[in-house]
């Protein structure tokens, strides 16, 4: 759950309409097997009658500037103050938050921009900053010296937090800023990205809408692996060494495998992806390291799934395929995948308990190892020993002999009784290996991939995709960046020489959205250029028509021009239209909302005011005092609303067609506000997007 289920992004609230009963949505998803996991930024709203910012302040636990008042930073609520999580004190004040707001029926939580990091051209705060940290991690100490460890404090008191609301229970904590140490806190994640190819193979609207089936079988694959992850996470929790580990780690004297960055182990499984848009992983040439590596597969190849290698002398547990963990149990049947060394020889490990809580501590666990051991073309496989007080299930065993090239021998039997067959001979082997890697070569000719993004045809949106775009004409002087969410960096007013728009390159400035949630699809996309001239090294005419792939077969296209007719206008057509949607819809797309945002330079908060005459004929001003405003019904705008800055005299009118437009927002924030049109929330088809065309002057 984002920031989007919070009540005006206000930390351990929720949203009373889209959010009425949490707890009960909750327990409806557990009864489908799925957890909830709940987002929680450092940033606390400055505002008074918010119970977090008054307890927060009324307990002293803000950083604080140089000269000893509360810091203020920018970030999604607006202006926030901070919690030093510095001091232990402190972090026991949000650690009751935590608790307090575990009992809505919250599953986990992650901790977002906890760098910690801001909506400004600062990204963080400043250095100058005053932290009253314990004696005995450092004391009273600048924002420089305690930056590093922000992160992972946070998650610190966030984890203990989780453990005062239920000391049998382990907590899950994600965080996206950590350091050395923090994993005995949380999990991390590698913050957010973009679906392109370099971020991500396989974006997920592709995904949704064109290969439902690799999902699948990703999915179950991950699931069947669990026995073996999951012990990996005990080794780790023992020994300190990592889940998922660089190649190199199989072989540090190949400095050769450090350059590798698309194949990685998990113990002795080596996962072998592609990154290449138009390569399945199977068409790679990918290095391994020295010794015998031989690959497998459930029956499950596909050219957008990595390939498996088990390392010669492991034996990798594995489970059923499972919806969700909740199907699972210790009875299921269990199978062992062995790759034998050179010596005829392999081992392995297989951690159980009851999946939660603490009984591990206390001995409530079976570690089972197990060996395998060729004599006499006779394999022998069995448990070694086991440690711990849990009694092992009456469960089937499932035994697997890799032989190279996917092919495998199989056998039956009960765990924790000694298994034997016979290996077949060189002869029969050699065969059983030629007949799986025709088997899986005719297979993957068969599975199509999924199809990479289309590319723009010609020369037509491709030069241009880091070209600054200017539209100049009469009163106006536009900057706008394509590749990223083509969004408008600059509007210049030029006979009175003022920049209207509070911008950076990434973020604010005229953004659109695809739907109601912050950052929805569409404000970060690269966009291509439909229409405009390409001879430049920076376009610059009267109008520019811009398009994005929002995803699921969805375009979000642009007309921006200055009119010809009336060069004091800016106007801007967008619309939400459906290229390609999947098959099965009825022709129609997800459901999708077209938000325009503007976020606006205030030189003069105090004396600024959004003015204008309602649907319903009443005269509306909304200033800086009104906070965040929603506008439905006969509240809103008849077709126009104006920006006006009685110090400098200075107005901006706003036109649209009301009809268009179901919602405005206004949101002020210390030095800029944003004004938001938003559509009817509903699918489009081709022959029905959604528009919403509007004007400035």
């Amino acid at each position: 759950m984002d920031i989007d289920y919070m009540d005006g992004f206000r930390c351990f609230t929720f949203d009373n309409n889209r959010f009425a009963d949490p707890k009960s949505m909750v327990d409806d998803l557990h009864s489908i097997g799925c957890k909830s996991i709940w987002m929680l930024d450092p940033g606390i709203k400055e505002e008074k009658g918010y119970f977090v910012y008054d307890g927060g302040s009324e307990n002293d636990v803000w950083i604080k500037k140089a000269d000893g008042s509360p810091f203020i930073g920018e970030v999604w609520p607006g202006d926030c103050v901070f919690p030093d999580f510095t001091s232990e004190r402190i972090r026991t004040w949000w650690a009751r938050l935590v608790r307090d707001f575990i009992s809505n029926g919250v599953d986990g939580i992650w901790n977002d921009m906890n760098e910690p990091a801001m909506t400004t051209t600062t990204k963080t705060m400043p250095e100058s900053n005053i932290h009253r940290g314990d004696a005995d991690i450092g004391g009273v100490q600048n924002h420089s010296y305690y930056h590093n460890v922000y992160g992972m404090l946070m998650a610190r008191s966030t984890y203990e937090g989780m453990v005062m609301y239920n000391t049998e229970k382990r907590p899950f904590v994600l965080t996206r800023a950590g350091f050395i140490g923090s994993q005995r806190y949380a999990a991390t994640w590698t913050g957010d990205n973009l679906s392109n190819w370099e971020h991500l193979h396989m974006s997920l609207s592709m995904v949704l809408q064109l290969c439902e089936e690799v999902c699948r079988l990703a999915l179950l694959r991950r699931y069947r692996l669990l026995p073996h992850i999951y012990t990996l996470f005990y080794v780790s929790h023992k020994k300190g060494t990592p889940v998922a580990a660089p190649l190199f780690f199989a072989d540090p004297q190949d400095t050769e495998l450090r350059k590798i960055e698309t194949t990685f182990l998990l113990g002795p499984l080596l996962v072998c992806a592609s990154t290449l848009p138009d390569k399945g992983a199977h068409e790679c040439a990918h290095k391994l390291p020295n010794g015998i590596w031989l690959p497998f597969d459930f029956g499950d190849s596909h050219p957008d799934l990595p390939v498996l290698y088990l390392r010669g002398g492991a034996i990798l547990p594995v489970g059923l395929p499972i919806q969700h963990v909740g199907e699972a149990s210790l009875g299921d049947d269990l199978s062992l995948l062995v790759a034998l060394d050179e010596n005829g020889k392999a081992e392995g490990v297989l951690f159980e308990d009851a999946g939660d809580g603490y009984g591990f501590t206390q001995g409530d666990y079976l570690l089972t190892y197990y060996v395998a051991e060729v004599h006499s073309s006779v394999v022998s496989v069995k448990v070694l020993k086991t440690e711990g007080s849990l009694k092992r299930p009456k469960r089937n065993l499932n035994i697997s002999i890799l032989l190279g090239g996917g092919a495998m021998i199989s056998s039956r039997g009960v765990d924790g009784e000694e298994v034997h067959f016979t290996m077949p001979s060189e002869f029969e082997v050699s065969s059983l290996v030629a007949t799986s890697e025709l088997d899986l070569k005719e297979r993957l000719e068969t599975i199509r991939p999924i199809p990479d993004m289309d590319e723009p045809s010609g020369q037509e949106g491709t030069e241009l995709s880091k070209t600054l775009i200017v539209l100049k004409s009469g009163d106006w002087f536009l900057k706008i960046v394509p590749w990223i969410g083509g969004r408008i960096i600059s509007m210049t007013h030029v006979p009175s020489d003022s920049q209207w728009l509070h911008s950076r390159i990434e973020i604010h400035g005229y953004e659109e959205y695809s739907g109601t949630e912050y950052r929805s699809a569409g404000c970060i996309e690269e966009y291509k250029i439909v229409r405009g001239h390409l001879e430049q090294s920076c376009v610059e005419e009267s109008k520019v028509c811009l398009e994005g792939d929002i995803g699921g077969g969805l375009v979000l296209q642009r007309h921006i021009s200055i009119l010809t007719d009336n060069p004091k206008i800016v106007q801007i057509d967008s619309s939400i239209e459906a290229r390609s949607v999947g098959p099965g819809s009825g022709g129609f797309s997800r459901l999708v909302c077209l938000r325009v945002r503007h976020t606006f330079t205030l030189l003069h908060p105090t004396e600024v005011v959004v003015a204008f005459t309602a649907i319903n004929g009443s005269k509306q001003e909304i200033s800086l005092d009104s906070g965040e405003v929603m506008l439905e019904g006969g509240l809103r705008p008849n077709g126009e609303w104006t920006l006006v800055d009685r110090c400098s005299g200075l107005s901006m009118v706003n036109r649209f067609d009301h009809r268009q437009v179901s919602k405005c927002l206004v949101h002020w924030g210390t030095s800029d506000l944003n004004m938001e049109l938003w559509s009817d929330e509903r699918p489009v088809s081709k022959d029905t997007p959604l528009r919403i065309c509007h004007q400035y002057e």
